[in-house]
């Protein structure tokens, strides 16, 4: 069987951030992928008398949703990270089509980080629609329920408390976003709206 790999990343001192809240953080990560894996054996044994194992089986799918999502989408983040705090330039084609979307960058980088701050655990992601050609905003509750289907994941922020109580209080969630915005490696999310 094909396995999930964990990937390495290489990430400079981040403002804010500490370098133990981010190897903690990939601790987690590297949790999510041995989890996936795990899940996707037993599937395989439990496949093999699945009348016997129905219920199993059905828990089992539902898990793999969690530990995947968990998985991937932890490599969007801790990527978006890498090789240094790098500004999107309005005239990138990413930010052309954000201003297109909402009128300006700044505009949608307001909505972006108005979502980070829902209440609850969970993700806030840039989508590109490429069916519609357009850009939308979502919350993704806990790692996978509410991802906006057929759509590529462009960006996405961390919510969960594990991201940033380390290194600010419950209560310093905005100052967790601001300075986890201003650590974005923006020529890396741009790859990922073109590729």
């Amino acid at each position: 069987m094909n396995k999930f790999e964990e990937k390495k990343f290489s990430i400079p001192p981040l403002k804010g951030l500490s370098q133990k809240s981010i190897e903690e953080h990939l601790k987690l990560y590297a949790g999510y992928v041995k989890n996936a894996n795990l899940i996707l054996e037993k599937i395989d044994v439990y496949a093999k008398e699945s009348d016997k194992y129905a219920y199993e089986l059905g828990e089992l799918q539902r898990r793999f949703g969690f530990e995947f999502g968990g998985m991937r989408n932890h490599e969007y983040y801790f990527a978006a990270l890498e090789g240094g705090a790098k500004a999107l330039s309005p005239k990138s084609m990413l930010g052309e089509m954000l201003e297109s979307e909402w009128g300006s960058v700044e505009n949608w980088l307001a909505r972006i980080k108005a979502i980070a701050l829902t209440r609850g655990i969970g993700w806030a992601v840039l989508y590109h629609d490429l069916k519609n050609k357009r850009l939308l905003n979502a919350w993704v509750d806990e790692q996978h329920l509410g991802h906006l289907t057929g759509l590529r994941w462009i960006f996405g922020i961390d919510m969960w408390e594990h991201s940033y109580v380390l290194d600010y209080l419950p209560s310093g969630k905005k100052n967790y976003v601001d300075d986890f915005f201003s650590s974005v490696n923006w020529g890396n999310i741009e790859d990922n709206f073109l590729n």
